[in-house]
């Protein structure tokens, strides 16, 4: 009888087995909906149909082109109803922050950072604190249509599990800073420590490692030239924050006699693949050499805007060819991951700020979040944009809901007035994260309750946190 029981298990597992490789190799089939495919010529299929295999887009088109692909093996989705999108593209964020959301408002960036977050992460931040921040993030983000976010933050190896887990793609960036940081005691250590996360993510079709040098207030001069170097050696894209504040730039001329981007131009990093994130206040030179360089924007208007850092001249970056995309920065100065709210802020932001209601359309806004952020990221080969040969990363957006009623223009629909919450189903690598609003990668229960464990133990220590160490 136990050999007939072990028989029927081995049965039963070699089946199984057969059958999870029959659904892995399958392809998959949206059809029906409004394809809103960012391409070079911006079309819009209606109704539109793409076609899957193996991760990538292989087809896609208009009408009923898609019957001849609909074959058994096939997982065919009726997209009827809703607009069928490239995934958004978050070009800049601290994702584990998450768990300091709503820690401190209301303050000045050198007072936030200096007085607050500093010495909170001190206290709290480790690599339990980091898995826990990057699984809700991450959560957040699959429910809002993120499907690559661009991270700097401590603890990148559990950023990077994290979201190979649930599926996301990551450009992750440990940060380095002349400080001690809750991950290393010396800039030494922490440039040991990324060349083995560089070794150990280099190959992961989701996880691009990137150097992360924070800022030219947090790195000296010799420091951000060695970043520099790394990055050519290794041909890894740097992700650093840059003229974020009118302070910043006014203390960087001050000490190197030059601001930051042509600080960062005589070190040698604007030959690199510069992701700047910011770049609120630039001269006409700093936006010359971003352009020239091909360095990509992050542009993060929430953030900005929360921190009275300023407002950047997005319009006049993209008229000159600047790389800009959206960004949401960390939930701590945020407070949220939510790129549908950055769209809508961004297009309003320097509608004011110009006084020109034709600034910054719906449609150029939406590029910003979609291949606009992969160009930032320097990726636009693979994602942003529904087109053969890119990868499938796909979401659909319910445009059934009252606050998308009637609908005229689906560009303003989508910055205007979609929230995260009309996301229904979310693919990377045409892979379900999402299905019909159900998380498929991540257990929501779990994942709240390790984060109000998190408040609890935070707001009973927050008054017995180190001194942070001086800028």
């Amino acid at each position: 009888m136990l050999r007939l029981r072990v028989f029927f298990l081995v049965v039963f597992v070699y089946l199984l087995s057969g059958s999870l490789a029959a659904e892995e190799s399958s392809s998959l089939l949206i059809k029906n909906g409004l394809i809103v495919t960012m391409d070079r010529q911006h079309r819009v299929l209606d109704p539109g149909w793409v076609s899957v295999k193996g991760g990538e887009i292989v087809a896609l088109g208009e009408g009923d082109g898609w019957k001849p692909l609909a074959r058994p093996d096939t997982i065919i989705i009726d997209a009827e109803g809703k607009a069928v999108l490239p995934g958004l593209v978050n070009t800049h964020t601290h994702v584990a922050m998450v768990l300091f959301r709503g820690f401190a408002d209301d303050l000045k960036l050198s007072e936030w950072l200096q007085e607050h977050i500093f010495p909170a992460e001190a206290r709290f931040v480790d690599a339990d604190f980091v898995r826990a921040g990057a699984r809700l993030a991450l959560a957040e983000m699959i429910r809002g249509g993120t499907t690559t976010f661009a991270d700097m933050y401590f603890f990148e190896d559990e950023v990077a599990e994290a979201s190979r887990d649930a599926g996301v793609r990551a450009l992750l960036a440990p940060a380095l800073m002349d400080f001690p940081t809750p991950e290393n005691a010396t800039w030494e250590e922490s440039v040991t420590a990324f060349r083995s996360f560089a070794e150990r993510w280099k190959d992961d079709p989701l996880v691009t490692p990137c150097l992360g040098p924070h800022a030219v207030y947090t790195v000296s001069p010799e420091h951000l030239k060695e970043a520099g170097d790394i990055a050519r050696e290794l041909d890894l894209p740097l992700h650093i924050h840059l003229s974020e504040t009118r302070h910043e730039v006014e203390e960087c001329t001050k000490k190197y006699g030059k601001t930051p981007v042509a600080h960062l131009s005589e070190l040698g990093l604007l030959n690199t693949d510069l992701i700047a994130a910011h770049c609120v206040h630039l001269n006409d030179a700093d936006r010359k050499m971003l352009v020239e360089k091909r360095a990509g924007i992050a542009h993060c208007p929430e953030s900005n805007m929360k921190l009275a850092s300023g407002a950047a001249s997005i319009p006049r970056l993209i008229e000159e060819g600047a790389l800009v995309g959206l960004g949401t920065d960390g939930a701590a100065s945020n407070n949220d991951l939510d790129m549908w709210g950055e769209m809508d802020s961004a297009a309003k932001m320097h509608k004011l700020v110009t006084n020109d209601p034709t600034a910054m359309p719906a449609e150029t806004v939406f590029r910003m979040a979609t291949l606009g952020g992969a160009e930032a990221l320097h990726m636009e080969n693979r994602i942003g944009s529904l087109e053969k040969g890119k990868r499938a990363d796909i979401i659909m957006v319910d445009l059934d809901a009252l606050h998308l009623t009637p609908r005229y223009n689906i560009y303003s629909h989508l910055v205007y007035a979609a929230k995260p919450s009309d996301v229904t189903d979310v693919f990377v690598e045409g892979r379900q994260l999402m299905k019909s609003r159900k998380l498929l990668t991540l257990d929501e229960v779990s994942i709240r309750a390790e984060a109000q464990d998190y408040r609890k133990k935070i707001e009973a220590g927050r008054d017995d946190t180190p001194e942070a160490p001086t800028l």
